[in-house]
């Protein structure tokens, strides 16, 4: 048999799989749940806060740039495989280029625009995101803890004395917080633990009321290590760090209850820092804080551990 034979025959036995293994993708894509109305959000859930639409377009316009500059460089690789293939007539070794100085600035330039591009959308969304308002309508304070979450409702609930001003237990929160609390907020609060679940659906952790159509603020403490407090829905998540206090708000618009994890590696159970946010019309959420005080949950628990001085002095420094 010839050499020529021998490759036709060896090459055979993978011509017939070829369709076996386009059948076998063909499933994977079409098996995953996902139908035409989910494709255009690229994996992401659909958006359930007023904030949401505009981290999903960023997030759909960096899938854009990427696919757009994966097409760009396949295609110039597949260009150079099919009209730049050494030759079965020609052995002679083909002109070399040492340089392209146009090509070089090209490749140069180009990426360098594309990061300026991204660059410029990601600040830009990042500094609506990250605006805090003077006084929002809510005040949360989030406390991440191994292995659970507890949340402080800074609020002014009827026939529950104090003041989160000047509340002992939320000493760890830094005085530009305290001053957007709402005077004489008594609150009340939720803690719960890893064996916790929501009574409705079942899923475990401690369930976070929020009222929708009006903006609350998270101000997120821990009391040991790092954590990350991420609603899936919100399409936004931001770390909670000892000695150090983030902030972010959001408007619910959408009634429901959605999951939320810890989006941080946290220690040995971290896959048990869950929790669930249910979002109630503002009556339904007012009625909710007058519950967890009959239930004599009122006041805070402790938020955390305190700024550090090396936050103290950067917050000084950035006023």
């Amino acid at each position: 048999m010839s050499p020529n034979g021998s490759d036709r025959s060896s090459r055979r036995p993978m011509r017939r799989k070829l369709p076996q293994v386009l059948t076998a993708g063909l499933i994977l894509v079409t098996a995953t749940g996902c139908t035409y109305k989910d494709f255009p959000r690229l994996g992401m859930p659909t958006p359930v806060t007023e904030e949401g639409p505009r981290i999903l377009s960023l997030w759909q316009g960096s899938w854009a740039a990427a696919l757009a500059t994966g097409v760009l460089v396949w295609g110039l690789i597949l260009w150079s495989v099919i009209f730049h293939r050494r030759s079965r007539t020609k052995i002679e070794v083909p002109t070399q280029t040492r340089y392209n100085m146009p090509l070089e600035a090209l490749y140069t330039v180009v990426p360098l625009i594309i990061v300026s591009v991204l660059f410029y959308f990601t600040a830009r969304d990042e500094s609506k995101l990250l605006k805090l308002d003077d006084k929002p309508a809510h005040t949360v304070n989030v406390v991440g803890y191994q292995w659970s979450w507890g949340f402080n409702y800074v609020e002014n609930v009827p026939g529950v004395d104090g003041d989160a001003k000047t509340s002992k237990e939320l000493s760890a929160i830094p005085q530009r917080f305290k001053d957007d609390f709402p005077a004489n907020a008594g609150g009340v609060y939720e803690v719960g633990t890893p064996g916790t679940r929501n009574p409705q659906t079942h899923n475990p952790g401690p369930t976070l009321w929020l009222p929708k159509g009006e903006k609350v603020r998270f101000v997120l403490t821990s009391r040991d290590v790092i954590h990350s407090f991420w609603v899936v829905p919100f399409l936004m998540k931001q770390d909670v760090i000892p000695g150090h206090t983030n902030s972010f708000e959001v408007t619910p618009n959408k009634e429901g209850t959605f999951l939320g994890k810890c989006a941080e590696l946290c220690g040995v159970d971290h896959s048990r820092m869950l929790f669930n946010v249910k979002v109630v019309s503002p009556e339904r959420y007012e009625q909710h804080l007058k519950d967890l005080a009959k239930k004599g949950q009122t006041g805070y628990v402790p938020a955390g551990i305190a700024q550090t001085e090396h936050e103290k002095n950067r917050e000084t420094n950035n006023l």
